[in-house]
């Protein structure tokens, strides 16, 4: 594959991980999981070519990388976001069958 190709695939790599993070930022699962699968598709591409074999691509590996490590950090805070949020809403649960319970 020429390498015209494989940094056109790099670049639309980075370029979906980007839009994740942008979309996981304002709690927009559902075209996180689409971009994913975009993702996935050209991540698939990348490992036929051994591109990342390649040391001219060092740089934006580690790049991609990054992205990709910041991505999982924006979905593990919105993980625990939701989670405060169920509690929450359970507590608010408990607080008003306890209110019927005795009214």
């Amino acid at each position: 594959m020429s390498t015209d190709k494989q940094i056109y695939m790099l670049d639309e790599l980075q370029s979906l991980l980007e839009k994740q993070i942008e979309m996981a930022r304002r709690s927009n699962l559902r075209r996180v999981e689409a971009l994913a699968e975009q993702a996935d598709s050209v991540v698939e591409k990348i490992v036929k070519t051994k591109t990342f074999d390649q040391p001219e691509f060092d740089g934006q590996r580690k790049h991609l990388v990054k992205l990709y490590k910041k991505l999982q950090l924006i979905l593990a805070a919105g993980k625990d976001s939701v989670g405060k949020q169920l509690r929450q809403v359970g507590n608010v649960r408990k607080t008003l069958k306890a209110y019927r319970d005795n009214g």
